[in-house]
């Protein structure tokens, strides 16, 4: 088979897929007559092939994928108007502490955001699909270990962990998402339609947490909702979930 066929045959199979394809398994088109090196060499030519159209072909943690581009998405938003899901700055705040310090306890979530963080929060990250346990610390009550998966990286459209920005505060790694965002918006899968999460900044003042700088705010893929007030915390939340007394 020659190189424009080989091309043809990638194509096809990616656009036809719902889901990103590892290298490996797009061997199987070719019964392993192309090895991985040369089919990932006529991947990229395929990324080139597509560079100038609303589509584009990229890699993310689940493999190889055709995507709407960004500039895309304002049009496309037109064909599926639906509300988009509603996460809170705590909840956001605890995903990025998962994201760059997994991985880790709840105990240590609480730790670096200043208060106890409600099981409800978890559990939402965990039904999205961004968070799950990995494994338990050998240390009194075996907490469990929280990791991202690929799904989380899948929905920003990274392949690795690696990609996320570098920063050294808690604050600035909770605002990291609402930058990369805003830089590279995770777009819209071109086929069938489905949103990809992305993650914008906001201005308001967390009253849940111990800093009051840039928060987390509303996003086209998902919006942001006020925290509860101290108050409404200890209230409502959870045996075992409220904050502690200082």
């Amino acid at each position: 088979m020659n190189t424009v066929d080989a091309k043809r045959v990638l194509e096809t199979a990616l656009i036809c897929s719902h889901q990103p394809i590892q290298v490996r398994e797009l061997r199987v088109l070719f019964q392993d007559d192309l090895g991985a090196d040369t089919i990932k060499t006529l991947l990229e030519e395929l990324q080139l092939d597509w560079a100038q159209r609303g589509v584009e072909l990229v890699q993310v943690a689940s493999g190889w994928r055709f995507q709407s581009r960004p500039q895309m998405r304002e049009y496309l938003d037109r064909l599926n108007p639906e509300k988009p899901p509603k996460y809170t700055r705590a909840a956001m705040e605890t995903l990025a502490i998962i994201a760059y310090r997994q991985p880790v306890t709840r105990g240590d979530m609480e730790d670096i955001r200043g208060v106890t963080i409600n099981s409800l929060v978890l559990k939402q990250l965990e039904d999205r699909g961004w968070v799950e346990v990995i494994g338990h610390r050998e240390t009194v009550g075996r907490p469990g270990l929280y990791a991202t998966t690929r799904q989380f990286l899948d929905d920003l459209g990274l392949a690795s962990l690696d990609q996320l920005p570098v920063y050294d505060t808690a604050q600035a790694q909770a605002n990291a998402f609402a930058r990369l965002g805003e830089d590279d918006p995770a777009p819209q899968l071109a086929l069938d339609g489905v949103d990809a999460p992305v993650l914008d900044a906001a201005a308001e003042t967390d009253t849940a947490t111990a800093t009051s700088s840039d928060a987390l705010e509303a996003a086209p893929a998902f919006e942001l909702v006020p925290d509860e007030t101290p108050e409404e915390k200890i209230e409502s939340a959870p045996d075992g979930d409220k904050p502690h007394e200082s």
